[in-house]
């Protein structure tokens, strides 16, 4: 099996650790560990034996989990390690050579590269700027066919923060129904709305929907690589299959830890805390283009520590990435990694007094390439 280069991961880990200011990081500034003990017992954690656990994850995280999603248990769900396991299982178990699938674009690229090296006769629909970053539904309705096997959609989206409406998810899930087609949803950035009210998820709504999700984005604990997938039961038990040749299981500091963000009250916590650094630093954003003389034109995000800003000058997106690198050690990712050229994606995760002045090195690299 051949697989092509994931454009947008590589060139994010590549530079994230090298560069004096890193504005491509798609969630929040990190909790630390010293923040974690505010959510757990320290006894509890110290006791933690440092062996294998409970390979499909421990009863006492997806118990949590589970509360997270009406009419779901703990067989309704798998722990992996991150969103990115989920997301490779859920693929992986699901398609053949020469299998129809359809892929929301712009998107996290990683199920659009696997869905290829699986062989998959892949369709793409776009999300319209014009349309505040929402599907053409009729564009929609004329892609999926009685072939389509698997429709994939990630909300909140990655890269735009848009939130899809409530016509369409109705319309997706009502295409997924009449196509009996499996759709697959990327929810990893529920919990980092700016107004506060959390996505609706499609699980649910339709008795083929497959969930994928994770602590890495809206609750900023992305080092402790949990993440989870969310089926129907037989589907779980089959997707455990997948696992057990992939990562075994997460660690045993990792669930405990998990397990502690997740109680109902430290969720709410950590989700609040991660509204407030987005919002504070969308304001910033969205102050800074203003004074950009006309450069930008942006639809706010709704959720996700992300903005996917429009710029005017004639660059494409790598080329202008790679100048901020080079020159101003401020690391974007270019929006035609995913896709839409004259765009970047901005990272709204930053501590605010250090975004600012990413903002100002990279006004410089602008202002450059104006004159």
């Amino acid at each position: 099996m051949n697989i092509e280069n994931f454009e947008m991961e590589r060139w994010q880990s590549k530079w994230e650790h090298k560069v004096d200011f890193n504005l491509s990081e798609s969630g929040v500034h990190p909790l630390s560990f010293e923040e974690m003990m505010d959510f757990i017992d320290m006894k509890n954690l110290s006791d933690t034996l440092l062996g294998y656990i409970q390979t499909d994850g421990t009863r006492e995280l997806k118990k949590q989990i589970a509360e997270i999603y009406s009419n779901a248990d703990e067989e309704n769900i798998l722990v992996t390690n991150g969103s990115s396991e989920a997301n490779l299982i859920s693929i992986w178990s699901l398609v053949e050579p020469g299998m129809e699938t359809l892929f929301m674009l712009p998107n996290f690229m990683q199920i659009y590269g696997l869905m290829r090296a699986f062989g998959a006769n892949m369709k793409t629909f776009f999300l319209k700027e014009e349309k505040n970053w929402q599907p053409d539904l009729d564009e929609l309705k004329k892609l999926v066919t009685k072939n389509t096997r698997i429709i994939s959609v990630t909300n909140p989206n990655n890269p735009t923060g848009a939130q899809l409406s409530e016509k369409a998810r109705e319309t997706i899930i009502d295409l997924a129904k009449w196509s009996k087609a499996w759709l697959i949803c990327d929810e990893v950035y529920q919990g980092a709305e700016l107004n506060g009210k959390l996505t609706p998820t499609f699980w649910n709504r339709y008795d083929k929907t497959i969930i994928c999700c994770g602590l890495s984005k809206s609750y900023g604990l992305s080092g402790l690589r949990v993440g989870w997938v969310v089926a129907p039961k037989k589907i779980i038990q089959n997707l455990w299959k997948y696992k057990d040749y992939t990562t075994i299981s997460i660690s045993a500091l990792s669930d405990k830890l998990a397990c502690a963000a997740l109680e109902p009250n430290n969720r709410k916590r950590i989700f609040m805390r991660t509204r407030s650094i987005i919002k504070k630093n969308y304001d910033i954003l969205e102050s800074w283009m203003n004074h950009q003389h006309g450069l930008f034109k942006c639809v706010p995000p709704k959720a996700g520590a992300i903005s996917f800003p429009g710029y005017s000058i004639n660059i494409n997106a790598s080329k202008l990435a790679e100048i901020a690198l080079r020159e101003k050690s401020v690391l974007i990712q270019p929006g035609d990694h995913q896709k839409v050229d004259y765009h970047i994606r901005i990272g709204l995760g930053e501590k605010p007094e250090k975004f600012k002045k990413a903002l100002q090195r990279l006004e410089e690299v602008f202002r450059k390439l104006y004159s």
